[in-house]
């Protein structure tokens, strides 16, 4: 049967109803952990589930954020390739943003999308991740041929199958030793470069601990790329004089009652907006 991935969720149409739904679940399961999965587009639609945490008290007990590298081989190729931010810019907005509006304490944030090596685990910890999930590298080590047909039902590795001959082709007795290896040797391949920071534990991982080679022969840190957040900073305007124009324009638009909100902004926003970056 097929089931088809709406553009939208029947149970919401704003951020307070999307809180309101993670609130009944956690009370329909007896408190179990409830959170929700984003890759994010526009910034002024988090920014606005932000106001709604803070202004309902309702918060997930995580996010997890994907990138536009992320993607199935159920996906059509626009979709995995080119939707939504890469998970670095992703990452480090959502928890730049929870930061800014105090609420980081209370969520864990999961990292997703094309991590599958001990590298990407110490990065995507280092833009602000608590967990790190990993779905291509483990289906790699699973037997997945990437051949783009998980949505057929006639993977040839036997992987995302229900029919029965090809599904001989998945032989779980190696298999899950295989899976098992690779999750054991990237978690070891991970306290390896750990060590070699002279770190004990994961949370020590800051942004200026990563390196990346820049145009013009420049090598940058992360906290020069995604400069860290003051904690509160976005709960008072009195402090955003610093701000890049497109964050103080979504900051301002963003509404807890719309995920889609009036971009329009009026006279005073707008000069206050150009005398911040003085236009």
């Amino acid at each position: 049967k097929d089931v088809e991935s709406p553009p939208y969720h029947t149970a919401f149409s704003n951020p307070k109803e999307l809180l309101q739904f993670v609130k009944r679940l956690r009370d329909l399961t007896g408190g179990k952990p409830v959170g929700f999965k984003l890759c994010v587009g526009k910034k002024v639609e988090f920014i606005s589930i932000c106001k709604a945490m803070v202004e309902t008290g309702i918060r997930p007990d995580f996010i997890t954020v994907d990138g536009s590298e992320g993607g199935t081989g159920a996906a059509p190729l626009e979709f995995s390739n080119s939707v939504g931010m890469p998970l670095e810019d992703g990452l480090s907005f959502v928890h730049d943003c929870l930061v800014g509006f105090n609420l980081r304490e209370d969520i864990k944030i999961i990292a997703a999308g094309k991590s599958f090596t001990a590298f990407h685990i110490l990065k995507n910890i280092a833009l602000g991740a608590d967990i790190i999930n990993s779905a291509r590298g483990m289906m790699l080590a699973l037997g997945c041929i990437q051949a783009l047909s998980c949505n057929t039902n006639r993977c040839p590795a036997g992987v995302a199958t229900t029919n029965p001959q090809l599904a001989r082709g998945l032989h779980v007795p190696t298999k899950e030793l295989r899976v098992s290896r690779f999750h054991s040797e990237t978690v070891h391949a991970f306290v390896e470069l750990l060590g070699a920071m002279g770190y004990e534990r994961p949370e020590q991982i800051k942004r200026k601990d990563v390196f990346r080679r820049m145009g013009n022969g420049m090598v940058k840190t992360f906290d020069d790329i995604f400069p860290c957040v003051d904690k509160g900073l976005y709960l008072d305007s009195s402090h955003w004089d610093n701000l890049s124009p497109d964050l103080l324009r979504a900051l301002m638009s963003s509404s807890p009652d719309s995920f889609d909100p009036e971009l329009g902004l009026d006279r005073d926003q707008t000069n206050y907006i150009h005398k911040s970056v003085g236009v």
